[in-house]
């Protein structure tokens, strides 16, 4: 049952409420990493039953929405580096990517040896689930983009460039699966409550 001390894990994933996302913007409804992740858990799966669904795949979407639900989970420990810096140059992106790994591994580590294995596989192994890593990135981008949506909607231009560049990005994903959530389930999100009714 593991040594006799306290293990840090789930003390860390809590803090993810304490890391903000868009630092370097003006921000009508501040939006931390803990509510972002599980958006993205949400529309990740989403994304896994609509390719199952619709377009004949075979992925599981509980296993998809875990996945989403830690994709950030690392940034207890490195924060929330600013989109703009982290992809300013491919220097700065592989030693981004080499700290990820590095603070990844320094939470798992937290675990008591026997659930080491069971977290390293959500938190480590993007290559070995290329498919399932498409969707969460795809959520990803789709949460942002109705951050985005958010804030616009509230009268903050300050999202507006950024939400043209999301979306762009967004288009240019080739899953079909992205393309149905878009068509089908985004224009809700510019609606006000009274005429969600």
């Amino acid at each position: 049952m593991g040594e006799d001390r306290n293990y840090h894990f789930f003390a860390f994933i809590s803090r993810m409420k304490y890391i903000n996302r868009w630092g370097l913007m003006r921000n009508t409804q501040p939006e931390n990493i803990q509510e972002h992740s599980l958006q993205v858990g949400v529309i990740a799966h989403a994304l896994a039953v609509i390719c199952n669904k619709f377009f004949g795949g075979n992925l599981n979407p509980d296993r998809v929405a875990v996945l989403g639900i830690y994709h950030d989970a690392n940034e207890t420990i490195t924060g929330d580096m600013p989109t703009p810096i982290k992809y300013f140059n491919p220097d700065i992106r592989k030693a981004y990517k080499d700290v990820e790994v590095i603070s990844k591994t320094k939470l798992i580590h937290m675990l008591p040896e026997e659930l080491r294995e069971v977290y390293s596989d959500i938190l480590l192994h993007e290559k070995d689930e290329e498919r399932c890593w498409q969707i969460v990135k795809a959520a990803d981008r789709i949460s942002a983009y109705i951050k985005c949506l958010e804030e616009e909607k509230a009268g903050n231009r300050e999202f507006k460039k950024a939400g043209e560049s999301i979306y762009e990005s967004i288009i240019r994903i080739k899953l079909p699966e992205v393309k149905y959530f878009m068509e089908k389930f985004m224009p809700s999100f510019t609606l006000t409550l009274d005429e969600l009714d």
